[in-house]
C-alpha cells in the first residue's frame, strides 16, 4: 500500500508497510497513478504507462523513472506487502503495567466549558486522593510491572496542585520504593497554573521529568472557555508563571497544551501566539465533544481545520529556516526509527499497560474512562484487575478495527483513541471518524515538515 500527496512544495510517497518515505520528482509522482498493487516489475515500462505520460515526458525519462520504481520495490521500500497481518493474527500480548495516571484531584479551580471531566468531578463528586491511596497505587504498579524497570506516573485532575502535599508524599514514597524494588519512576504533572508559585516550581523542576501546562492560545481564545469559578478568565494570571517555568526548564521537558474548538477553528493563530510568547514546546489539539455542544467540531469543520494545519506547516518550516523554530507535538515524527511493531499495532496501551486510578483507588483503562462504572477494573487497595477488561483492550489493535484497513496513517495512530471510539460508537474497535480525518492531515504535514528539514 502506498499513499502519495503534495505538501510544502514536495512530492511525497509513503510506503505504508515498510514505513519508507520518498520525496520524488514529478514524473515518478505521476507514474504511480498508473501502477496497480500488487506490483510486479517488468523489464521495460509497460506501454500503457508510456501512452498515458507521453504528453508530458520523454520516453527515455519515463523508462528511467520506471526503473527507479522497480529498484525501490525490489529493495523493499515501495509496494511492500503487509508484514504485520501475521503478527496480528497470532496476537497474544502478555502485558505488564508500565504507567499510571493518578487522579489526585477530582476537583478544579477552573470551569472550562469543554472539560470532558465534568469540571473535574468525573461525574462522581468532588474529592481528593489521599496520600495513602496514592502509596497503594505505587505498590500496585510495582507488583504488576513484572521485570520492567522504568515506570511512568502522571499526576492528573481536575487540578493536581489543589492536592500538592499528597503529590509530594506519593512522589517521595515512589522514589523510596523504587530503590527497594529496582524501579525507576518518572513523574509528569498537568496543571492549569492558577496555584503555581516558586516553591511548587522548584519541587516540580527537581522531581518531574515532564510538565503539561494548560493554555489554549490567544487571550480571547483562552478566556472564552478556560474560566474561573466566577466566570473571569485565567490567561493573565497563568501566562507569566508558565513563561517562568518554561525558562527554568531550559525550554525543554514540558508542553504548553491547548485545546481548539469551533470557537477558534483558526487555531493556527493560537499555536503561533504560543510560539510568540516564547514557548518552544507546544501541543494544541482538537476538542472531542458531542455535536450538540456549540463549541463542538463537526464534519463541516474538516476542511477548515485541515487548511489550518497547512498554514501552520508553512509557518513552522519558515520559522525553522529562520532559526526561531519551535516544536509542535503533532508535527514531530521520527522517519529514521519510529515505534516498534507492537507499538505500531496497539498504540498507547490503555487498559493493559497504562491505567488510571481515581481518588478512591478504583482502576480504569485510562483517564478518559474514569467515572464510567462499566470500566472499573479493580481497586489498588485490593491489588486486583478484571482480566476480562484487560484482555478486551489487550486484544484490540489496528487489525481488529475494520475501518483502519485501508488507512495510510494506521501505523502512526494505531487506530486512534479507544476512549473516543467508545464514547462515540460504544465500541473501542470503531474509531471516532472526525479524529481520523484530523490525524491523517496532521501526519501528512508532519512527514512533509520532517522531509523539508532533512532536505534543508
Amino acid at each position: 500500500m502506498i499513499h502519495k500527496y503534495k505538501q510544502l512544495g514536495l512530492n511525497i510517497v509513503m510506503d505504508i508497510y515498510s514505513g519508507a518515505v520518498h520525496v520524488v520528482d514529478d514524473i515518478m509522482f505521476d507514474m504511480l497513478d498508473y501502477i496497480n498493487e500488487p506490483f510486479t516489475a517488468a523489464d521495460k515500462c509497460p506501454e500503457n504507462i508510456k501512452v498515458a505520460l507521453r504528453a508530458k515526458y520523454a520516453d527515455d525519462d519515463i523508462e528511467e523513472s520506471y526503473a527507479e520504481i522497480c529498484a525501490l520495490a525490489e529493495s523493499g521500500q515501495l509496494f511492500t506487502e503487509d508484514c504485520y497481518a501475521d503478527i496480528a493474527k497470532n496476537w497474544n500480548k502478555q502485558s505488564v503495567v508500565k504507567a499510571l495516571c493518578l487522579h489526585v484531584a477530582h476537583d478544579c479551580n477552573l470551569r472550562c466549558k469543554y472539560c470532558f471531566a465534568d469540571t473535574g468531578e468525573f461525574h462522581g463528586g468532588r474529592s481528593l486522593m489521599s496520600a495513602d491511596i496514592g502509596k497503594k497505587a505505587i505498590d500496585f504498579v510495582i507488583n504488576n510491572s513484572g521485570t520492567r524497570h522504568n515506570i511512568e506516573i502522571d499526576y492528573f485532575g481536575g487540578e493536581p496542585l489543589m492536592n500538592f502535599e499528597a503529590v509530594k508524599e506519593i512522589t517521595e514514597y515512589a522514589k523510596e520504593q523504587g530503590k527497594l524494588h529496582d524501579k525507576n519512576f518518572r513523574f509528569t504533572i498537568t496543571t492549569n497554573g492558577i496555584l503555581l508559585n516558586d516553591d511548587i516550581m522548584k519541587y516540580i523542576n527537581e522531581n518531574m521529568s515532564n510538565v503539561v501546562l494548560s493554555l489554549d492560545g490567544r487571550k480571547e481564545t483562552n478566556d472564552r472557555v478556560r474560566c474561573r469559578v466566577d466566570g473571569s478568565g485565567s490567561y493573565d494570571a497563568i501566562v507569566p508563571k508558565f513563561q517562568k517555568l518554561a525558562e527554568s526548564r531550559n525550554q525543554d521537558n514540558y508542553y504548553v497544551r491547548g485545546t481548539f474548538t469551533a470557537y477558534n477553528a483558526d487555531f493556527a493563530k493560537d499555536v503561533i501566539h504560543l510560539a510568540n510568547l516564547g514557548f518552544k514546546q507546544t501541543s494544541v489539539e482538537p476538542v472531542v465533544a458531542p455535536e450538540t455542544e456549540d463549541y463542538a467540531l463537526k464534519k463541516e469543520h474538516i476542511d477548515i481545520v485541515c487548511a489550518e494545519y497547512d498554514k501552520l506547516a508553512e509557518e513552522y518550516v519558515k520559522r525553522f529556516g529562520e532559526g526561531r523554530g519551535f516544536n509542535f507535538f503533532h508535527f514531530m515524527v521520527d522517519l529514521d526509527q519510529g515505534p516498534c511493531a507492537i507499538k505500531r499495532l496497539s498504540g498507547c496501551g490503555a487498559g493493559h499497560e497504562y491505567l488510571a486510578v481515581a481518588p478512591n483507588g478504583d482502576i480504569y483503562p485510562c483517564h478518559q474512562f474514569v467515572g464510567n462504572t462499566d470500566f472499573i477494573m479493580g481497586n489498588v487497595k485490593e491489588n486486583t484487575l478484571d482480566e476480562n477488561i484487560v484482555k478486551r483492550f489487550e486484544r484490540s489493535n489496528v487489525y481488529t478495527k475494520p475501518k483502519c484497513a485501508d488507512c495510510f496513517s494506521k501505523f502512526y495512530c494505531s487506530g486512534g483513541c479507544s476512549a473516543n471510539a467508545y464514547n462515540f460508537n460504544k465500541d473501542i474497535n470503531k474509531p471516532y471518524e472526525l479524529a481520523c480525518e484530523f490525524q491523517k492531515k496532521r501526519l501528512e504535514c508532519a512527514i512533509a515538515v520532517e522531509a523539508h528539514k532533512k532536505l534543508g
